[in-house]
């Protein structure tokens, strides 16, 4: 069945280290290059002079008082919290007062386990579960309560004697700080090394209930106890399945997430899975079954500002987690250790590789990548630095995730790097400082794509556009072990869109999973708050390969007009033109004869976004067929609009829906041919119904062959 790992994000693991080397350990394992930003947020804890860190760190403490907050009908959250940048609080159409916070809703949390008497799992004003759960809870007789309602483990789970090696409890933080996200309740004074004070820390759904399914150990979970894990989920009687964990794209019948996966929607449950970290290549995206939202990673409207100062005048904004505010911004040598050795290993300030630099009282320039962000403060500091300015790697472009430091530190984009290295180049006695900004709201260009989101498209099936849907899994404050923590990964956008699809189960109850995916897809914006388009790490537009079918927009998906829906049936004709019976049968959980079933492309599907091949100039046209359900008003009217690039036509027939009453299905199709040219390649374009309330948007990826 193989192996997955978690998916949070870690720059300097990218290329090295023993992560990458168990990928290729075995063909025969389910592996992820696992990368992870997971040190502690924690205060620096100094031995006598020497103002090192120990070993393993000192855990932040909750700031004093930070306790669980019973008056929150619309807390304000600046600085720190992701409700309010996705609209959730909002008092004019606030989602949370429309769905009573997600209350009644179960969300189910496959990850590491949970730390519980945390606040972010306090009850206070919880009911109790609804009639229908049938979950128990593994930990001790207080630990669970009507906020964490279950605690299973199943690490290293023996099917025949139904019992695990481990308890629930989480003793890598991951799990808690997914499933905090995704419904952990209000916790006020929220911080994290000492960043973001004063804060309301809350999940997307955060009076839904919490069900935890422990089926990782450190970076690793294996397939049998994930896909054990899920039924059992489904079989207690959770409403959504929250998954931040994946491994490269595998067959679906040989991958635990999608067989999982489709006999949780078979019973109505609602999967949501992280896309990977192994962006920005192509073909690299993970847990891409049609029937798993599969989620991209961006980031949001706030950044932890540090800006260096050259003896220039020119300033380039970075950011740290750290932000004294002792640190007297005075100018001070500068130094790049890469350029005065000429030593590969001294750019990336490795151990050892800047013995006879002189570096005392200067801040160093040092490359991400070779080492951990925090070995590269040791061995600064260890040298003499005084601060240190960490330039991104060529991927990761304008992709920066914070970390703590000793050392005052900016970690800039690779092309104010470049900035940095020839100013150093070009002048006798290079000088900078460190201006610490604080938290800063309302970034522009924001949401960004991060650099580590996985991209599509899928090599399982191509047809089919992934990921799906994009949303904040950069620098994310949620709550960890002892305190809180921020973290980086698809991970993190996770758990944000499995809370938004907790609130529109709860408005929705009848909705099948399907139909929350298509609400959730086809309302998703993909325009920054600069008023252009969402941009990569590059600083370039974002392809749907990257974003999907855009960002979650959750007011406008509790009320998106029309869906595209799908029943568990619909998927068979697409498998059997996958696969052969017996791997369908091991998809599906029941048995399949495909030779009595029309087979379909993944084209066919009456998915939310499209993608269509089209091979030579003036070939014949393609055509594909869809269905809406009118979700909105009765006695409506959809009015179609087509936009697809030079090339290419695209043809909708008939061009007007016109819906008499709720629950009411429309089919109509659409044509594409190509129009001369010899450009080939992805190209994009999209398909809007227009009503007087409603814009449904679907995204076309076209290949020109």
């Amino acid at each position: 069945m193989g192996t997955v790992v978690l998916l949070s994000v870690e720059q300097s693991n990218w290329r090295t280290g023993t992560c990458i080397r168990a990928r290729y350990r075995s063909v025969a394992h389910y592996l992820l290059l696992p990368q992870r930003h997971d040190r502690l947020l924690c205060a620096p804890h100094r031995q006598g002079g020497g103002g090192h860190v120990e070993a393993g760190l000192v855990p932040a403490r909750l700031p004093e008082p930070c306790v669980p907050s019973a008056d929150h009908p619309h807390p304000h959250v600046p600085g720190a919290e992701t409700p309010e940048f996705l609209g959730l609080s909002q008092p004019s159409h606030s989602v949370w007062n429309a769905t009573n916070m997600g209350e009644g809703i179960i969300i189910g949390i496959l990850d590491t386990g949970i730390t519980p008497g945390h606040p972010s799992f306090d009850d206070d004003g919880m009911p109790p579960p609804p009639a229908k759960w049938n979950g128990r809870c593994d930990l001790n007789a207080s630990a669970c309560n009507n906020k964490l309602i279950g605690a299973r483990s199943f690490v290293n789970y023996d099917k025949v004697t139904r019992r695990s090696t481990a308890t629930p409890v989480d003793d890598e933080g991951h799990g808690t700080h997914t499933a905090s996200t995704a419904a952990g309740a209000f916790v006020t004074n929220a911080s994290a090394y000492g960043n973001a004070r004063a804060i309301t820390a809350s999940g997307m759904a955060p009076r839904a209930h919490i069900a935890v399914y422990k089926v990782c150990n450190e970076d690793t979970c294996h397939g049998y106890d994930i896909l054990a894990a899920m039924d059992a989920a489904v079989d207690d009687g959770v409403d959504v399945i929250s998954l931040s964990l994946g491994g490269p794209s595998a067959d679906f019948h040989s991958n635990p997430v999608a067989q999982g996966g489709f006999k949780a929607i078979n019973k109505g449950v609602f999967v949501s899975c992280s896309a990977g970290n192994t962006g920005p290549n192509r073909g690299t995206v993970t847990n891409d079954a049609p029937w798993l939202l599969t989620v991209g990673a961006s980031t949001t409207d706030r950044s932890f500002l540090s800006t260096v100062k050259l003896g220039d005048g020119q300033e380039l904004d970075g950011e740290s987690l750290s932000q004294p505010r002792d640190f007297e911004s005075k100018m001070l040598p500068l130094v790049y250790p890469g350029h005065a050795t000429g030593n590969e290993n001294s750019s990336f300030c490795l151990s050892g590789s800047l013995d006879g630099v002189d570096v005392h009282g200067k801040i160093v320039v040092c490359d991400d990548g070779g080492n951990g962000k925090a070995e590269k403060d040791d061995v600064v500091k260890s040298a003499g630095g005084s601060g240190m300015i960490i330039v991104n790697s060529p991927d990761f472009a304008y992709s920066t995730l914070v970390e703590p430091h000793l050392l005052r530190t900016s970690n800039v984009p690779y092309a104010d790097g470049l900035k940095i290295k020839a100013y150093i180049n070009t002048t006798s006695a290079p000088t900078a400082t460190i201006i610490f900004k604080g938290t800063v709201m309302h970034t522009p260009h924001s949401p960004a794509m991060a650099s580590f989101s996985s991209r599509g498209p899928s090599q399982i099936t191509p047809g089919i556009l992934k990921p799906d849907i994009t949303g904040p899994g950069v620098n994310i404050l949620a709550a960890w072990t002892s305190a809180f923590e921020v973290f980086s990964g698809t991970s993190m956008s996770c758990p944000h869109l499995s809370g938004v699809a907790a609130l529109i189960k709860k408005a929705h109850p009848d909705w099948s999973p399907a139909a929350i995916k298509s609400a959730i897809m086809t309302t998703a914006y993909a325009t920054d708050n600069s008023r252009g388009p969402i941009l990569d790490e590059r600083r370039l537009p974002a392809d749907l390969f990257a974003v999907g079918a855009g960002h979650v927009d959750p007011p406008k998906a509790m009320d998106p007009g029309l869906v595209y829906d799908l029943t568990p049936q619909d998927y068979i004709p697409y498998l059997c033109g996958l696969y052969a019976n017996n791997h369908v049968r091991a998809i599906v959980g029941g048995p399949v004869n495909c030779s009595s079933v029309k087979s379909i492309s993944e084209a066919e599907l009456n998915y939310p976004s499209i993608s269509v091949k089209l091979p030579a100039i003036h070939s014949t046209p393609v055509s594909y067929t869809r269905t809406v359900t009118n979700v909105g008003a009765p006695r409506s009217t959809y009015r179609a609009m087509v936009d697809v690039p030079e090339g290419v036509s695209a043809r909708v027939d008939p061009t007007t829906l016109s819906f008499e009453k709720v629950d009411e299905k429309k089919s109509f199709s659409i044509t594409f041919r190509r129009r001369g040219g010899r450009r080939q390649g992805a190209v994009e374009g999209q398909l809007r119904w227009v009503s007087t309330k409603h814009v449904v948007r679907s995204p076309i990826s076209i290949i020109l062959e």
